[in-house]
């Protein structure tokens, strides 16, 4: 009996014991085979992390492949807030950060304690980005002494304008405080998509504890792509000869802003365009109000006499007036529809050239009337006015053309002198294109090409079809008149240059204050275009708000004969007339 029943306690205890190991065995079956890839999944996310590392923004050349915008290298620091810690962590990570990096501890902190977002782990947030090679150095070592977890170093670059100043309001800037590059303004902004690196170096590698990767394990890369490169049709040296020209009249005349743009009448192709006050996009910290934006865009003003040979080369064309046409200019002063409109001087009896030589309001105002109102309109819609100009950037401002049927009775003579009507610069150089180029007006362009990083294969923009807007012979005829202005008895002799022809117009014209026009505020402008018969540019200086002189003859055309001078020795065009010998104390005359 005895040992019967020690037997049975064998065989239970044996029972037992495998029945344990039957059901480890099948525990881990499940476990191992049936449960592995949910339980893999798990696991992974706790030794795991993914890194995206974009590849490079797209660089921004002149039209001669001068660097314009390029990136240097830098270190991003993120951080993975899961790993980061408690809030005891966090707060710690937080002051470091902030005392380190120059950057307000609430924003540090907010990002470090961002967990979760929609239900979602947050496995990335910028601390900082674009941090110098040499701090990024010492920072890893301090993080490191202080035990800050979750943290991560990751090659990036940092956008660089190896000009500084130059042409920053057309290329614009970037917001690099988030994952991705925020485009603020410019090129930047209007060619993002093409400018942006493409899919992401994904890194998918396996960690410690503390967040640092470990040189061993199951590691996946996947390939990057480059943003691609833009070509404008800039070309720098004439863009610093701009702009040294600029920086002279904001000191001279003190105005409120001073631009200047510069274009290829046979293509449309901008050249140069510049403004002062302006901005240096490598340092932001000092940057006043709205000098980042480009006020040749989003800015309009009334012209004044500038649009004055825009409406006469239209009546030369339809026939209503001849060169030689004459009109009573009226001795300065003419009452039309209840109100006065003045010249300059008193003129009397002048012809349809003397007219545009000497910019008389009333001689204008009367040939407009002969034109009519809806005649004028279309002509102002074919210049491009009230309408955006075709370039890229935004916000554009449209200027103002009311329907003709909403002029009054005034419209038709003020318009035509720049008047009441608001245009911007780059609709009024685009419109002077015609003058300059046969009677074609030509839509403006400013990306010549763009490059594929990954192939270098080139697309190239085409020039835009041109748009007749008066006759070959109507050209000729006007931009006779336009070269008397820079010549003795015009009003803008200071815009003569010595051995080329010159065509150009003065406009000064009152700005619009407290519902009346101003006699103390104007924009004083200078528009011409040179060799006049085979132009190599159209050029226009605006000055706003000069103080100590308003003529545009006296305070703009001497800017555009320093500019022209120096562009055309630079565009090697050789002089088209014996160059006489200077006259000196010549007195400026009109508007």
């Amino acid at each position: 009996m005895g040992r019967k029943s020690f037997l049975l306690k064998i065989l239970a205890v044996t029972i037992f014991i495998v029945s344990i190991f039957i059901y480890l065995a099948v525990h881990l079956y499940f476990l191992q085979i049936e449960q592995h890839k949910e339980l893999y999944d798990k696991a992974k996310k706790k030794y795991t992390s993914v890194m995206k590392i974009k590849g490079a923004r797209g660089e921004i050349y002149d039209y001669n492949a001068n660097l314009l915008v390029g990136n240097i290298p830098c270190v991003d620091l993120r951080a993975d807030p899961n790993l980061v810690g408690n809030k005891e962590d966090t707060q710690k990570a937080a002051r470091f950060f902030a005392s380190r990096l120059k950057i307000p501890y609430d924003k540090v902190y907010e990002r470090l304690n961002r967990k979760f977002v929609n239900g979602k782990e947050v496995h990335e947030v910028v601390i900082k980005n674009e941090v110098p090679l040499e701090d990024a150095n010492t920072l890893k070592e301090e993080i490191k002494k202080k035990k800050i977890n979750g943290i991560f170093f990751s090659d990036g670059t940092k956008r660089y304008y190896p000009k500084d100043q130059l042409l920053s309001n057309v290329l614009g800037f970037i917001n690099a405080d988030e994952i991705d590059a925020v485009p603020v303004s410019g090129i930047e902004s209007a060619y993002n998509s093409i400018l942006s690196p493409g899919k992401a170096n994904i890194t998918v590698y396996e960690r410690a504890r503390d967040g640092i990767p470990l040189s061993y394990g199951n590691n996946r890369f996947e390939d990057k792509k480059q943003g691609d490169n833009v070509y404008l049709t800039i070309q720098e040296p004439l863009q610093a000869i701009v702009e040294e020209q600029l920086d002279i009249l904001m000191e001279k005349w003190k105005p409120k802003t001073v631009y200047a743009v510069m274009v290829d009448p046979k293509t449309g192709s901008i050249m140069a365009m510049g403004q002062r006050p302006s901005f240096n996009p490598n340092d932001r910290s000092s940057l006043n109000g709205s000098d980042w934006q480009n006020k040749i865009v989003t800015e309009g003003f009334e012209p004044g006499s500038i649009m004055k040979p825009l409406v006469v080369a239209k009546a030369l064309d339809l026939g209503v007036v001849r060169p030689g046409t004459m009109f009573d200019c009226e001795k300065g002063k003419w009452f039309f529809a209840g109100k006065l409109l003045r010249d300059s001087h008193p003129y009397g009896i002048l012809n349809v050239s003397s007219i545009i030589q000497k910019s008389s309001n009333i001689g204008t105002a009367k040939i407009s009337l002969v034109l009519g109102k809806k005649r004028l309109y279309d002509l102002f819609v074919q210049y491009g006015f009230g309408k955006e100009s075709g370039l890229p950037f935004e916000p554009e401002a449209t200027g103002i053309l009311r329907k003709y049927e909403r002029w009054d009775s005034l419209s038709a003579t003020r318009f035509p002198i720049g008047q009441g009507i608001l245009t911007t610069p780059l609709q009024i150089v685009s419109a002077y294109t015609a003058l300059a180029n046969n009677g074609q007006r030509m839509k403006l362009r400013i990306v010549d090409k763009i490059q594929n990083s990954d192939n270098g294969v080139i697309y190239n923009f085409p020039v835009k079809n041109a748009e007749r807007i008066f006759s070959e012979k109507a050209a000729n005829e006007i931009v006779e008149m336009m070269k008397l202005v820079t010549e003795e008895g015009g009003t803008a002799t200071k815009a003569n240059i010595p051995g080329y022809k010159v065509a150009g117009k003065t406009g000064t014209a009152q700005k619009w204050v407290n519902g009346e026009y101003s006699h103390t505020y104007f924009v004083a402008s200078f528009i011409g275009f040179v060799p006049a018969d085979d132009p190599a540019f159209v050029l226009l200086v605006s000055i706003d708000e000069p103080k100590g002189a308003s003529y545009g003859g006296v305070v703009s055309a001497p800017a555009f004969t320093q500019i022209a001078e120096r562009a055309l020795k630079y565009l090697d065009v050789h002089p088209t007339e014996p160059i006489p010998v200077k006259e000196e104390g010549k007195k400026e005359k009109g508007n």
